[in-house]
């Protein structure tokens, strides 16, 4: 067989696949099985925004190729739903849609680093983020997060690992896998770090539409006239709008970034999928007051697995946010793979391991809790009662 690149080869393959296997071991002796793996939305899209959808895939105008940065009328609507968000002005030139925010994530790598380059991640990290850099050649260099700082960077210790390979500082906000959330004065903080080394400060912010406090805007980065020439945000529309299968997402940066990005999106993507292009320009105005509902049942979940891991305390919450809670088994000693496996096929309730999330976390779980039900959530004590790896 002749030889595939080596960056390729030699990055793990797709973990929430091997993760969902253990869960098919499982045989029902307890009841409901309960996937709390992956983040997906735990209830329907709108049911005009279905329908728009529908209308869309079937029309003339979809079936043809978009403009390489995507539909106007969706940069014209995104940039007006962050201008009002941040209380600043957000231009269409400067955004872009991708065929969701992990292309939107590989995208902006290329942009800012090359092969040989690093690029600090917080670690626990998003496993397709380092993924993604290695299979690019770039260092993805653990920044680390540990719990006694609330799972959040350090500002003395970025600017430790900052040296001549540092291209840009990644950050997740609300975080996939932790569920932090950084304040806005530490995303100000990182910034201006990332400005005084002559890096980029690469945003992305999948889950802000979940934030608990909705009256405050996420951060100020937009307050500054020349944000463009470090800040790079990403986004998805898959959780907010329930289309994760629509693959959508959007990149903020500067008109000189844009012009560059707009070489990347050119090959790898030609244009954005039409149908949710078309759907998400009407949806993004129309759909305010429904997102901010959803909003309210993600956190009714979060406070659902609080009240439910309060009742097995030795499963200590580390953090909880947006989808997610990142959670300390009780086992010292044992890896956290050993401890999910097990869960699964004897308990019925999944996870995924620490270990897919960076160095160090083999004492960790992820828990994507937006997926499950108040129901559900509820069963979590009992199944968690008398469990050993």
């Amino acid at each position: 067989m002749v030889a595939v690149n080596p960056l390729v080869r030699d990055t793990g393959s797709p973990p929430i696949p091997e993760a969902q296997a253990w869960l098919r071991n499982y045989r029902g002796e307890r009841g409901r099985a309960i996937d709390l793996s992956q983040a997906v939305p735990g209830y329907p899209a709108h049911p005009e925004m279905l329908e728009r959808l529908a209308r869309a895939a079937g029309s003339t105008a979809a079936a043809s190729y978009g403009p390489i940065m995507g539909d106007p009328e969706l940069r014209d609507a995104y940039a007006a739903h962050l201008s009002e968000l941040y209380a600043a002005k957000v231009k269409a030139s400067e955004v872009a849609i991708t065929a969701g925010c992990n292309q939107a994530f590989v995208t902006a790598m290329m942009t800012v680093a090359k092969a040989g380059d690093a690029v600090l991640l917080p670690a626990p990290w998003y496993f397709n983020h380092a993924m993604t850099l290695q299979m690019l050649g770039i260092e993805a260099r653990p920044l680390p997060c540990p719990p006694e700082a609330g799972l959040l960077p350090d500002i003395e210790t970025a600017e430790r690992l900052v040296d001549e390979r540092v291209r840009a500082l990644v950050l997740v906000t609300p975080s996939n896998p932790t569920g932090a959330i950084c304040p806005p004065e530490r995303i100000a903080a990182l910034a201006e770090l990332c400005r005084r080394k002559g890096i980029w400060f690469v945003v992305d912010e999948t889950y802000r539409d979940f934030l608990p406090d909705a009256a405050l805007p996420p951060h100020r980065l937009f307050d500054d006239p020349d944000w463009g020439d470090t800040v790079v945000s990403l986004y998805s529309f898959s959780k907010s709008y329930c289309i994760p299968g629509h693959r959508t997402g959007a990149i903020a940066a500067g008109e000189a970034t844009m012009r560059e990005i707009a070489k990347l999106l050119d090959c790898i993507q030609i244009c954005a999928p039409r149908p949710a292009q078309i759907a998400l320009s009407w949806a993004i105005p129309a759909l305010g007051a429904w997102r901010a509902a959803n909003r309210d049942v993600i956190v009714k979940r979060a406070e659902a697995f609080r009240r439910a891991m309060a009742e097995r305390p030795e499963w200590r919450i580390e953090s909880l946010g947006a989808y997610f809670a990142y959670v300390a088994h009780p086992f010292v000693g044992r890896m956290s793979g050993e401890v999910v496996q097990k869960l699964a096929s004897e308990r019925g309730v999944l996870g995924l391991p620490g270990p897919y999330f960076g160095p160090n976390q083999k004492g960790h779980l992820r828990i994507a809790f937006a997926n499950a039900d108040e129901e559900a959530l509820a069963l979590l004590p009992e199944r968690l009662e008398g469990f050993a790896p």
